[in-house]
């Protein structure tokens, strides 16, 4: 992984964007929110309580494939 970019750069995210790379981001709680690059950071989600203040570009995981619902009985 990279190291951690002030969130104050990050206009710097349309030069580190690649195909499979998406950006991580992190508050002073160190939670954490995946995104892809974009003109503003993403707003922070309603339950942090305190702003985002760090991000890195990140491999982005691969997809998952989800089991079929069961049907319904009855």
């Amino acid at each position: 992984m990279s190291e951690w970019i002030s969130i104050e750069d990050w206009a710097r995210c349309c030069d580190l964007e690649r195909p499979g790379i998406v950006f991580e981001i992190r508050n002073a709680d160190d939670l954490r929110l995946l995104t892809p690059c974009s003109a503003m950071p993403p707003e922070a989600p309603f339950d942090w309580q305190s702003p985002p203040i760090q991000f890195r570009p990140v491999p982005e995981a691969p997809p998952e494939h989800s089991s079929p619902l069961p049907e319904p009985q009855g």
